[in-house]
C-alpha cells in the first residue's frame, strides 16, 4: 500500500530548500538584527557577498514571502528590505536552529 505524505511535508521541504541556499539564512539574520529596513548596498556589505548572490537570494526570499521590498522614503529609486510577518514568525525556530548548531559546533 502506497503511503502519501501530508502536503505540509512538501511545504517544509520547499522552505528548507530556500533557507539552505547560500547566504539566505545570513540575509535573514542581518535583517533581524538590524530591526529596520536595509538598503541593498548596506545588506551586501553586511552579508559580505556578491551583488549577484544577494540579488538572487532577496528575490527568492521575497517570492516565498520571507522578505519585503519597499520603496525608500528618501529616494523613489531606492529600495529597502525587511523581514515579512512570516519571517518574523520563523525567528524562534531559526534561533533554535542556530543554538542547536552552536552547541554541536557544526
Amino acid at each position: 500500500m502506497k503511503q502519501v505524505c501530508p502536503p505540509t511535508y512538501g511545504q517544509v521541504d520547499t522552505l528548507l530548500e530556500v533557507l539552505s541556499k547560500s547566504k539566505s539564512m545570513h540575509i535573514l539574520l542581518v535583517l533581524d538584527r538590524k530591526r529596520r529596513p536595509i538598503r541593498f548596498s548596506e545588506l551586501k556589505k553586511l552579508v559580505e557577498s556578491s551583488s549577484t548572490t544577494i540579488s538572487r537570494r532577496l528575490k527568492e526570499l521575497e517570492t516565498h514571502g520571507l522578505v519585503q521590498r519597499s520603496q525608500s522614503r528618501v529616494s523613489k529609486s531606492t529600495y529597502e528590505y525587511s523581514l515579512s510577518e512570516d519571517a518574523e514568525s520563523l525567528k524562534p525556530i531559526l534561533q533554535s536552529l542556530y543554538d542547536w548548531a552552536n552547541k554541536r559546533r557544526y
